[in-house]
């Protein structure tokens, strides 16, 4: 059980783990999928002919030009030659409401495919065990910290002191959580998923591709593994740019709030990139918090900028509060475990 307030800062890195797209291969599927002069073609992909009929049935209800979002979707392609993230592209053709519309059209169909390939399934293969096999995962090893220890009776407190920024768009997260409580706990699937629903704090700044059908909100549904929600458009209109959110206060103080109150601060396969960190890092954090952050296979250079970055903006004032790891999302959950806890 973690007994002190602890923050985990999740970015794409650790998505991975259960095969999920980082930041740069979403945006060369986007970018791939946007590739309209191969339909027709011996060279046309499934995921062309499915982007074309999105981008038909876009131009019919929102009432525009079909050509104006291929163009909108030829811009997307010009500007991930040279961009990072289907994010950053966004932010840069804030202004262009086609690029908008197919891009976040884009990001929810590629999200939900994911979740149906991954292998984080809409159930356990065998009854009596998780939604995914294996503890080479972070959500496993997290699972693990947050139930070790707790009795039964006091299931309820769980996840009282952690809160989670997950800057990815899939929705594992609340996915998995339940099946573990319900494991770890032997409570019924339904309870766990209320468990979760009402005590654990997470927040997705750039939104999720819907609900899950157990999930509340008036948010449109789109089941696990559901790549063609009812209702796609109501889904689309669930992710968010930066932009959007920093127009929206009441998100920015929930997300200064859950950054302020933490002892500690874990970032897990986050990779610090400007936009994330300073929508993260609105302002120094005069707490001085411990910080403990992964950075797989990165050099000394690298864990270096990285330590100055975090003691610059977050106002950090000893660099001794900054651990930075080169381990997986995984490993760090599973080797710090013990200090995770107390």
């Amino acid at each position: 059980m973690i007994r002190t307030k602890t923050t985990l800062v999740v970015g794409a890195g650790a998505s991975t783990e259960l095969q999920f797209p980082d930041g740069r291969e979403l945006l060369q599927r986007i970018a791939a999928g946007f590739d309209f002069q191969r339909l027709g073609t011996s060279l046309e992909s499934p995921d062309i002919a499915a982007m074309a009929k999105h981008v038909g049935d876009l131009a019919t209800q929102a009432r525009v030009r079909k050509e104006d979002l291929v163009e909108a979707g030829q811009t997307i392609r010009a500007a991930a030659r040279i961009s990072n993230s289907i994010d950053a592209i966004l932010e840069q053709h804030g202004d262009n409401p086609m690029a908008l519309a197919l891009g976040k059209l884009a990001i929810a169909h590629y999200t939900l495919a994911a979740e149906e390939a991954s292998p984080l399934g809409s159930e356990p293969k065998d009854p009596g065990d998780l939604p995914v096999r294996g503890t080479e995962n972070w959500l496993f090893q997290l699972a693990r910290v947050i139930v070790n220890g707790v009795p039964r009776a006091k299931a309820e407190l769980v996840f009282d002191n952690l809160s989670i920024m997950c800057f990815n768009y899939d929705r594992s997260i609340e996915h998995y959580l339940p099946w573990a409580l319900h494991l770890a706990f032997g409570m019924s699937l339904t309870d766990a998923r209320v468990l979760v629903t009402e005590k654990l704090k997470i927040v997705h700044p750039y939104g999720t591709p819907g609900r899950l059908e157990w999930q509340k909100g008036d948010a449109p549904i789109a089941a696990w593994g559901q790549v063609l929600p009812d209702d796609l458009h109501g889904v689309v209109e669930q992710v968010r740019t930066a932009t959007e959110r920093a127009n929206q206060r009441n998100f920015q103080r929930q997300l200064t709030g859950e950054i302020l109150q933490a002892k500690r601060l874990v970032f897990l396969g986050f990779g610090f990139d400007a936009m994330n960190t300073a929508m993260l890092l609105e302002a120094p954090l005069e707490h001085n918090p411990d910080v403990l952050a992964t950075l797989a296979g990165a050099n000394a250079t690298q864990a270096s900028a990285i330590r100055r970055l975090l003691m610059r903006m977050a106002g950090i004032r000893d660099e001794r509060l900054i651990t930075i790891e080169d381990l997986r999302a995984w490993q760090l959950m599973r080797d710090y475990a013990p200090w995770l806890e107390s």
